[in-house]
C-alpha cells in the first residue's frame, strides 16, 4: 500500500502520485498533510531546501479547491521567476486528473498583459513572485480579496531578498478568515512577525531542529590567504574529478570573472546571475541539468529555484551576508536522502563566522586544508587507472587492432601501461610541479617526496585502500568502519578522504603495523579489502579537538584532464575549449572558449545595487542597502 494513501489524500491526487513514482511521502509531507486536510488552520512549517515543501502544501491545496469555481481560491508566493515556474508546474502535475483547475504563473520579466488575460480566463491557483503580484494588484489586474489560501514558500528567503514591505503590502489585501500556510527553512525575525502579525494560533511544524542543516550535508572549511582563493577553488575541484557542483559567490560582478576564470581554465563552468537574460539562463539550466557544466557559479538570488539532483558539493567561495542563507546554500546538495558536501574557503578574518553558523545549523564544521600537487596528481592517477578497468570495450575496436598491435609492437606490458596513463598524468604533474604548497603556513611550499620515508611512532602515516563511496561510505562512516575493525580510538583515525572506488586515510606509525595486518585480505562482505601505504607523508596533523587537518574529501570520480595550457591550470576532459590556444584538442559536442549566449563575457564593471530580485526581475521596495 503507498504510505500517501494514508494521508487522507482523494483518488485523484493518488493517480497523480503514482504516475510521478512518489512511493513515500517525507517527513514534512508526512507532517503537514493530515493536518491541511483535517483542519481549517493556519501553519508555520519549517525543513530545509529539497525536503519536499512543494508536495506538502501542493497537495492539500488541490483537495481543497473547487474546481468547478474559476475564481481565485489561492495564492502562492515564492522568491523567485524559477521557484514561481517549478512551483507552477509541480502543482500541474499534481492536479492533472483534476477537471476545470488551473494554475497560473505570475513573474516578472514576461508580459503582464498576458499574464493578467491567463489569470481573467479563471485560475483558482497563482503563483506569483512578490513584486509582479504587487503590480497587478496596483493595476486591478487581479483580485485576491477573497481567497481562501495564501502560501508563503521560502518565506526566510523573500524577506532575506527585501520583500517584506510587498509581502505585507498583499497580506493586506487578502481577507482576514483565510487560511494562511509559511513554508521556510528557517525562522528569522522578519519571518516571525509576519507569522504574528498576518496568522492566527498557527500549527507548527519542524523537521529536525530549527534553522538547522541537512543531516546529509557534510561541512568543511578550508582557511587560505585571501589571494589564493580562486587557486584553492580550483585544487578541491581538481581533487574530485567529478565534481558537480554550485559555487557561490556574493555579487554579480565575482560571479562572472570566477566563472570567466575556470572556463578559461579548462574547466566545465558557467556564471548565473541577475545580468544575464531569460534566455541565457535557461541555456545555462539545461547545461548544468544535462551536465555539461559541472561547475555552476551563481549568486544566491540566481540559485533561488535551482531543482537539480545529484548535486555532490555546494562551494562557498565567499560567504553570504546573512549567516541563514548559508542553510539554503549547503541545501543545494545532500537532497532525497543522498550525501552532498559543502565547502567553505575563508580568510583568516572569517574564522568567527564559522562559528556562528556551527550554531544555526547545529552541525561542526571538518576543518581541513586544500590538497598538496602531489596529492592531487596521487587522486587523478588512481582514479584514471579506476576509470580504465570499468571502462566498457565496445568491440568495434578489434577492427583496428592489428594496426595498433604494430604500433605498440615491442613494449612490455609494464612499459604500455605507464605510457598510456602518462598521456594524462604528465599534463597535470607539469603543472603542479611549478604551483607552490597552499596548506602550509602563510602558503610556503611543502611537496611531498617520493621516496620512501621511514616510518616512526607519532609520525602520521597515509594509506591507500580500495574503497570508496561505491560502497556506500561516506569520509564519517568509512572513519568509524575503520575505527571498529581496528579497535582505534575515535582520534586514532584521522585525515579520512573519500572517492569513489578508493580512500586515503591516516594514523599515527605506531598503528602502521595493525593496520596493514589486519586489513590486508580482510574480506567485506565478499570484497577484499586491500590497503597500502601512500608514498605522501601523510601530513595534516589533528587539531586539538581530533579534526584532520588534512585533505580534500566525500566527492566522487569521474573524468581527468584534459589538453595541456602554457602558464595555466591543466585542461578538464569534458571541459570548454579556448581557442586561444590552438594547441588544445577539439572536443566534439562541447562548449568552447568563445563566449555563447550561456557565459557572455561582460565588458567593464558592475555597478554594487541594492538586493533585487535576479531571478524574476522583480525590484523590491527599498528596506536598507545591500550587495547586489
Amino acid at each position: 500500500m503507498n504510505k500517501f494513501e494514508q494521508l487522507g489524500l482523494n483518488e485523484s491526487l493518488l493517480l497523480a502520485i503514482k504516475d510521478l513514482g512518489f512511493e513515500n511521502p517525507s517527513e514534512v509531507q508526512e507532517k503537514a498533510i493530515p493536518v491541511l486536510l483535517e483542519q481549517n488552520t493556519d501553519l508555520v512549517a519549517l525543513a530545509q531546501t529539497g525536503t519536499g515543501k512543494t508536495a506538502a502544501f501542493g497537495f492539500p491545496l488541490i483537495q481543497k479547491i473547487d474546481a468547478e469555481n474559476r475564481n481565485t481560491q489561492a495564492l502562492i508566493l515564492s522568491p523567485t521567476r524559477e521557484l514561481c515556474l517549478q512551483i507552477t508546474n509541480e502543482i500541474k502535475l499534481y492536479s492533472k486528473y483534476i477537471k476545470g483547475l488551473h494554475t497560473v504563473a505570475v513573474y516578472g520579466g514576461a508580459s503582464i498583459t498576458e499574464q493578467a488575460r491567463e489569470v481573467k480566463r479563471g485560475a483558482q491557483i497563482i503563483v506569483a513572485t512578490p513584486g509582479r503580484m504587487q503590480d497587478m494588484i496596483n493595476r486591478g489586474l487581479v483580485n485576491i480579496k477573497n481567497i481562501d489560501f495564501c502560501i508563503l514558500d521560502e518565506a526566510d528567503e523573500m524577506l532575506n531578498m527585501g520583500f517584506y514591505e510587498d509581502i505585507c503590502s498583499i497580506l493586506s489585501d487578502t481577507p482576514d478568515e483565510k487560511n494562511t500556510w509559511l513554508f521556510s527553512a528557517t525562522m528569522p525575525a522578519e519571518v516571525a512577525r509576519i507569522a504574528k502579525q498576518f496568522m492566527s494560533s498557527p500549527v507548527e511544524i519542524t523537521v529536525g531542529s530549527k534553522n538547522s542543516g541537512s543531516a546529509t550535508v557534510s561541512h568543511e572549511f578550508y582557511c587560505v590567504n585571501a589571494r589564493d582563493r580562486y587557486e584553492a577553488l580550483k585544487r578541491l575541484a581538481d581533487a574530485n574529478p567529478d565534481i558537480f557542483s554550485v559555487v557561490f559567490c556574493r555579487t554579480k560582478r565575482d560571479t562572472q570573472a570566477v566563472a570567466e576564470k575556470l572556463i578559461e581554465d579548462g574547466y566545465n563552468a558557467a556564471a548565473l546571475h541577475g545580468d544575464l537574460s531569460q534566455a541565457q539562463r535557461d541555456g545555462v539550466m539545461k547545461s548544468f541539468r544535462g551536465r555539461q557544466i559541472q561547475m555552476l557559479v551563481a549568486t544566491d538570488v540566481a540559485a533561488r529555484g535551482i531543482d537539480v539532483d545529484n548535486i555532490t558539493h555546494v562551494v562557498n567561495y565567499q560567504l553570504p551576508d546573512e549567516i541563514e542563507t548559508y542553510n539554503h546554500r549547503s541545501g543545494r546538495t545532500g537532497r532525497a536522502g543522498k550525501l552532498g558536501t559543502s565547502i567553505v574557503i575563508i580568510t583568516k578574518s572569517e574564522l568567527r563566522k564559522i562559528s556562528a553558523i556551527e550554531r544555526i545549523i547545529q552541525q561542526k564544521f571538518q576543518e581541513k586544508t586544500i590538497p598538496s600537487g602531489i596529492e592531487i596528481c596521487e587522486i587523478q592517477l588512481l582514479h584514471l587507472a579506476t576509470k580504465i578497468k570499468d571502462t566498457e570495450v565496445d568491440h568495434e575496436i578489434d577492427n583496428y587492432l592489428p594496426a595498433i598491435n604494430e604500433v605498440l609492437d615491442g613494449l612490455s606490458k609494464e612499459e604500455l601501461i605507464k605510457k598510456m596513463v602518462s598521456v594524462e598524468f604528465n599534463r597535470f604533474i607539469n603543472y603542479y610541479k611549478k604551483k607552490r604548497d597552499l596548506s602550509g603556513e602563510k602558503g610556503e611550499r611543502s611537496e611531498r617526496s617520493s621516496e620512501p620515508r621511514e616510518i616512526r611512532a607519532g609520525d602520521p602515516v597515509r594509506y591507500f585502500i580500495n574503497i570508496g563511496t561505491r560502497d556506500d561510505f561516506d569520509w564519517m562512516q568509512l572513519k568509524d568502519f575503520l575505527k571498529d575493525t581496528l579497535e582505534l580510538g575515535r582520534d586514532d583515525v584521522f585525515k579520512v578522504d573519500v572517492k569513489e572506488g578508493f580512500s586515503f586515510f591516516n594514523t599515527d606509525g605506531e598503528h602502521t603495523e595493525k593496520v596493514m595486518s589486519v586489513l590486508n585480505g580482510y574480506d567485506m562482505n565478499g570484497r577484499r579489502i586491500n590497503v597500502e601505504i601512500s608514498k605522501n607523508d601523510g601530513g595534516g596533523r589533528r587539531d586539538h579537538n581530533g579534526r584532520s587537518s588534512g585533505g580534500f574529501g566525500g566527492g566522487r570520480s569521474s573524468g581527468g584532464f584534459r589538453g595541456e595550457r602554457s602558464g595555466s591550470a591543466p585542461r578538464r576532459e569534458g571541459g570548454f575549449r579556448s581557442d586561444r590556444n590552438s594547441s588544445a584538442p577539439k572536443r566534439e559536442g562541447g562548449f568552447r572558449g568563445e563566449r555563447s549566449s550561456s557565459a557572455p563575457r561582460r565588458e567593464g564593471s558592475f555597478s554594487d545595487r541594492p538586493r533585487r530580485s535576479e531571478s524574476s526581475g522583480d525590484t523590491p521596495r527599498p528596506r536598507k542597502p545591500r550587495r547586489s
